[in-house]
């Protein structure tokens, strides 16, 4: 299957898992904004320290916004493969398109490791 337009770069596995539980532990202990709308309105806000999105979002115009206004904002972003990981990864019992990390909690050291593999990313 080809990889949708939104989907700019490959993102490695280890990554993606790095990522899932980064949204895990910020969910807990910072702040998440799941949901497109949301990831829209706090990267317009230069709120978001971290986006994540879902590869297998259909219709794929949800997202094909997001990486463009992230790069503006100089946000970092990155992909995981499924939307229900993403959405259990971020409490919820539904699948989530995207989520914004807002405040990592204690997830600060991996925010920093997972943004600096970003930067190597798009070398």
């Amino acid at each position: 299957m080809a990889r949708p337009i939104y989907v700019r770069f490959e993102t490695p596995s280890e990554l993606a898992d790095k990522a899932l539980q980064l949204i895990q532990v910020a969910s807990e202990t910072g702040k998440v904004r799941v949901g497109t709308n949301e990831v829209t309105k706090s990267s317009e806000r230069a709120e978001a320290k971290l986006v994540v999105m879902a590869e297998d979002v259909d219709p794929v115009e949800i997202l094909v916004h997001i990486p463009m206004l992230c790069e503006e904002k100089r946000i970092p972003y990155v992909y995981v493969p499924k939307k229900q990981r993403l959405g259990q990864s971020a409490g919820l019992s539904k699948s989530a398109a995207s989520v914004a990390i807002v405040e990592a909690g204690e997830g600060k050291a991996l925010l920093e490791e997972l943004v600096q593999s970003y930067t190597n990313l798009k070398k």
